[in-house]
Formats: C-alpha cells, sequence, structure tokens
C-alpha cells in the first residue's frame, strides 16, 4: 500500500488528509487492493453498486452494451481518478453501466458505507472525505453535462470539435492526448469510426487540427 501512497495523496477523495494518516485511513476504510487485466470486468450492469474504486495503476473505461451490442463508451478514467462514486452513494442501487479495466490495472476497492458511516473512533478524517465525495460528484455531474453537450451536436465533426474544444479547455493548452483510440473515441461520441476518420482527416487537410494516433492539436 506504501507504494501507492505518492498517487492517493494526488486523489481528490484524499485531499486534506496528512500523508501519514493514510495507511490508518484506509485501513478504517476497509480498503483493498486488487489486479486486473486488460479488459476484465471490474463492474457489470446489474451487480450491486455499493463500491468506489481508485485507480491506482492503469485505466478503466465506463461502458453501457445495448440491446443490440453496440458499445457507449461513457467516460475514461485514469491513475488516481475515482470511480462508482455517483452510483453506489444510494442505498440499494444496481449499476447501469460497466466498469472495464482499459489496460492492466490495480484499484483500491472501498464500501462505500464505509465512508458514508463513521467508525466508532473519532477519526478526524471522515469530515473531509465527505466533503471530498461531495466536490468528486460535483466534478462527476459537470463531466456528464459536457457529455450530453456533446451528443446533442448533429454531426460527426461537431462532435468531435466540441470534444476536442472541452479536452483543450481541461488541458489549458491547444495540444493535449486523449484518453482514447480511434475506436474508443467514435464509441465516446456514438459516431462510425470509419465517418470519425474521414472528418478527422478533413480537418487535418483544412489545417484546424493535427493529430497523431491520440494526440491532438487544436490550430
Amino acid at each position: 500500500m506504501v507504494k501507492y501512497f505518492d498517487v492517493l495523496s494526488k486523489c481528490i477523495l484524499f485531499k486534506n488528509i496528512n500523508k501519514d494518516d493514510l495507511l490508518s485511513v484506509i485501513k478504517c476504510l476497509g480498503g483493498i487492493i486488487k489486479s486486473y487485466s486488460k479488459d476484465d470486468i471490474i463492474i457489470s450492469e446489474g451487480d450491486n453498486a455499493d463500491i468506489l474504486g481508485v485507480i491506482l495503476e492503469g485505466s478503466v473505461h465506463i461502458t453501457r452494451i445495448d440491446y443490440y451490442g453496440n458499445r457507449d463508451i461513457i467516460a475514461g478514467f485514469k491513475k488516481g481518478e475515482i470511480f462508482g462514486e455517483t452510483i453506489s452513494i444510494i442505498d440499494n442501487n444496481k449499476m447501469l453501466v460497466n466498469v472495464i479495466a482499459d489496460e492492466d490495472t490495480k484499484v483500491l476497492i472501498i464500501k462505500m458505507k464505509k465512508i458514508l458511516s463513521p467508525c466508532d473512533k473519532p477519526c478526524y478524517f471522515h469530515k473531509e472525505i465527505l466533503l471530498n465525495l461531495l466536490h468528486a460528484l460535483a466534478k462527476k455531474n459537470i463531466m456528464f453535462n459536457k457529455k450530453i453537450e456533446i451528443m446533442s451536436k448533429k454531426t460527426t465533426k461537431e462532435k468531435l470539435m466540441c470534444y476536442l474544444s472541452f479536452q483543450a479547455k481541461e488541458n489549458n493548452s491547444s495540444e493535449f492526448e486523449i484518453p482514447f483510440n480511434r475506436q474508443e473515441l467514435a464509441d465516446y461520441l456514438g459516431v462510425e469510426r470509419s465517418g470519425l476518420s474521414v472528418e478527422i482527416n478533413k480537418l487535418k487537410k483544412d489545417g484546424i487540427i493535427d493529430s497523431n494516433k491520440n494526440y491532438f492539436k487544436i490550430n
């Protein structure tokens, strides 16, 4: 656990928690580390939504599969970020999505009830973690609102440029890397990969963007 202290100390959930107290905090919360290989299902749609995950290594995608087998990537999270908090905060809820390891991944798993129910000891950090959890929920709400705005665009070009504009703002730079490959980006935008590739090539030809794999630059 100690080897992940740098990651944990930068995680929004543990903001304002003394680094020296992290081990005690995680022990109090009953946190355990689990390892997953690429494409392993961490949480399945329909599972009890009762855990929060902190990504220690690797990355995950939040996906939904429709009746016809089409995949929609809702979001992607990387090392130091959390997932599961928006659903598991509600008692007796079921997962509406799948959480999939995008590469070999290690996750700190915490039962949400451990966060929401203070322990018998007067631990100072429970109040901090609850405040951090509220902050995380607010950020996720903003993220999902951005996804709604992207999906409201009518054409592949409009969806792509809206997404890239958000990425530029978040990175505070016209150059950035996105957390998706081409197929994943198409699934995130809800478009065909072939049509997405055509639009990217057109935008590059017109000098509006530059790109190479997951690297993009808005000119």
